[in-house]
């Protein structure tokens, strides 16, 4: 399988896709037709639209995910990960894309398209807006990835539950490793090797371990 899964499509000083637009062209090669899975979104039309002409620029053309058997490629974008994960199970779409990922068809995901590529969506940042029938997702790694990771700010006067905390909370209840994956920080994965890019790091938490910082390059044993 190829991925390249991607923290965040909007990283601060940049337009958007602009940051992981180097890694998109080198992940993409010379596939032009990407099936592009606006679900995240309410508006699938606008979504569309706007990835469309983002993409276009990159000399790419977007395509619906409806032709999914003509794609080179599929880009599963950001949003509400509750709200795309019950919008594939809708519409029948998660053995198709998982069957067709797993024969080789690169998949780009961004933020809630992150999160489904491990085996649950269970460590998303977002609301329940809506009910999936089930938090299993594609399943595409061993781990589990929570994209936006925010590290504790020791000014901050909020006195809920820090990110680090939430993943913990997780921990106690799962077993599944879990990559916390900074805004700017994507991971590729190609024949089983996982690489983080970008300049950050990576907090990498495992069950009645302490978590460990992870630089830039492959990860070994996530």
């Amino acid at each position: 399988m190829r991925l390249l899964l991607i923290s965040s499509s909007n990283v601060h000083g940049y337009g958007y896709l602009d940051h992981p637009e180097p890694f998109m062209r080198a992940f993409l090669g010379d596939a032009r037709r990407v099936a592009f899975v606006p679900f995240a979104a309410h508006d699938h039309d606008a979504y569309t639209a706007k990835v469309r002409e983002r993409l276009a620029r990159m000399d790419f053309d977007v395509i619906p995910i409806d032709d999914l058997e003509s794609a080179d490629a599929i880009f599963v974008g950001g949003g509400n990960t509750f709200r795309l994960l019950k919008t594939l199970y809708d519409h029948d779409l998660l053995t198709p894309i998982r069957e067709r990922v797993r024969a080789g068809l690169p998949y780009l995901g961004a933020s809630a398209g992150t999160v489904i590529a491990a085996p649950t969506m269970q460590t998303t940042n977002d609301m329940p807006i809506v009910e999936p029938p089930s938090f299993a997702s594609f399943g595409f790694v061993d781990f589990q990835i929570n994209p936006h990771y925010l590290d504790p700010d020791p000014s901050s006067t909020h006195r809920g539950e820090t990110r680090e905390e939430r993943i913990r909370e997780y921990l106690e209840e799962n077993a599944g490793p879990v990559v916390g994956l900074r805004e700017g920080s994507m991971l590729q994965v190609e024949n089983g090797v996982t690489t983080l890019l970008g300049e950050k790091t990576a907090r990498l938490f495992r069950r009645g371990e302490e978590p460990i910082e992870v630089k830039p390059g492959v990860i070994e044993h996530v």
